[in-house]
Formats: C-alpha cells, structure tokens, sequence
C-alpha cells in the first residue's frame, strides 16, 4: 500500500519578533498562510523495521538530519511502530528558503504515516508530535492560514487572505534561520509590523490593505548580510507586484499580485538574473 500526501510551501504575510525567552527561543507573532508550490511524499510500508529515504533532488540529507525522517522515527516511537518505511520526497520548494519545506514533509510524514498505519491520531496530537520537530511544523500539519504565537507553535486559524497570485523568487544563495534569529536584537526592532493590520485586511477580504500591512523584523538582519535579497526586492517592487515582502528569515521574496496580466512581466523580470521563480496562487 503507498500513501501520497502534498507538502505546500508556505509564506509570512507578517513576522514580528515580541522577545527573547528565558529558554533561548524568541516569542513571535505571525500571520502564515500556504501556496501552490508543494513536494510530494510517497510512503510504503516495509516489513523491515527500518526507516528508508530517497529523493530525486540531489542536495538534501537523506539520514536522520532529514525531518521527514525525524517525524517517521518519531511516530514510530511514540506509538510503538514495528513496520518499517520508504517515503520518497519529490521536491519542487526550495531549500532553506524561508518556504517550510522541509517543516511541510515532516507534517505530510506525520499525516501520512498515520493514514498508513490507521493510527487514528487527532491533528491537535498531530500538531504536538510536529512540535517537537521544529516551530513551524504544527502549522505546516493542517496548513491553511492562521496567527501563530508562542515560538511558533500556538495557532488560531483564520479565514484565508484576498485570492491573488503569489510571485515567489530565491537568489542562489541559502539562509540559515538559527543565524538570522542569532544576530537579531530584540530590544533594538526598528519597526514592528501591524499584525493587527493584517488579520483586519484578511477579515475585511481587502487586498490593498493587505499590501500596505505586510511587514517582517528579519528583514532588518537578512537584507544587510544579504544585499543579493534587499535586490531581488526592490525588484520585484519595481516591476510591479502590489505587496513585496521577505518571507521567514529568507532568502525568498514573494510579491502578491492582483491582476493576472502583470504576472508575465514580474515572472520574465525576475526568470532574467534568478533561476528559482514561480507564479503560484494562494491555498484557500
């Protein structure tokens, strides 16, 4: 029996970062919701006990530093899993990009292997199991769009934003998050984002307010080590996209976009110096 499960990519519509916490992680708030750009996981059953990876894209860990295979190990664990696994990780999202792709195979690993092996587990279980693996998998395992606070792992799930068209660019170049949040001073955030402003904008389906409320603290950091991704923004504001906004600690842009006929011209302006692009829309 093989089980498919779409791992979607998902962007920041807002990042604020509160403080740091007693426990080294920071207290954020953040507005997350999902796009059309997905990996596909395909998992089989084996009688071996043993937990085997495999992937078309040649430049990710296939071992247990692969999170997919952390959330197979650990659901095997937690509930006493004698079968083994193969699951093949089809990838189309980015690496270390700011996307939660490798957050997304952890939850479709966890979805899936609990239709696999009829576990029967809830998603708020589910969403405490992806807990474990990093802050943005609980959001990542029912997806949608929601505001998450605590470290990232408290959510409230909201109504989806405007549809639009999603413009999403990565330069040649990967973030790591741990440095980005490591260089970033909480006391010294120059200007928060109106997380308000965007749940209202999402509410009142207002897309132009949406736009003009998009904000991120990371950019402060990622921009000034990365003057390739303070580019590929102005850009993309250049060439059109109604709202332009980093998403998680980088190095993607996305820019959302209205009208359909601009998405040709921002796609060629960006495909000319930046070969990861992509028009996508947004998950409702």
């Amino acid at each position: 029996m093989k089980i498919f499960e779409k791992a979607p990519a998902k962007i920041n519509l807002s990042l604020d970062v509160l403080h740091k916490r007693p426990d080294g992680y920071h207290e954020v708030e953040m507005v997350m919701t999902m796009v059309d750009l997905a990996d596909r996981i395909e998992m089989q059953e084996m009688a071996r006990d043993t937990i085997i990876i495999s992937s078309q894209a040649g430049y990710i860990p296939l071992d247990e530093k692969n999170l997919a295979f952390q959330a197979a190990r650990l659901i095997k664990d937690r509930y006493d899993v004698k079968q083994g696994v193969y699951i093949h990780l089809d990838k189309r999202i980015p690496v270390a990009a700011g996307l939660a792709g490798g957050s997304s195979d952890a939850a479709a690993t966890l979805r899936g292997l609990n239709r696999l092996w009829n576990l029967n587990i809830s998603n708020e279980e589910l969403q405490v199991l992806g807990a474990e693996l990093g802050s943005d998998v609980p959001f990542c395992v029912t997806g949608g769009t929601a505001l998450a606070t605590g470290r990232g792992e408290k959510l409230e799930h909201i109504s989806a934003p405007p549809q639009c068209w999603v413009v999403l660019a990565k330069p040649p170049i990967n973030v790591s998050t741990s440095e980005i949040y490591g260089k970033l001073n909480a006391r010294e955030i120059k200007q928060h984002p109106s997380t308000a402003g965007v749940l209202s904008a999402i509410r009142d389906k207002q897309f132009d307010r949406l736009c003009d409320n998009l904000g991120n603290v990371l950019e402060e950091v990622t921009l000034d080590l990365y003057p390739e991704v303070r580019h590929l923004k102005e850009c993309m504001q250049r060439l059109g996209a109604d709202g332009v906004l980093m998403s998680g600690s980088g190095p993607t842009v996305f820019g959302l976009v209205s009208k359909e006929a601009k998405v040709p011209r921002i796609y060629n302006g960006l495909r000319g110096f930046c070969k990861d692009v992509y028009a996508v829309r947004m998950l409702t």
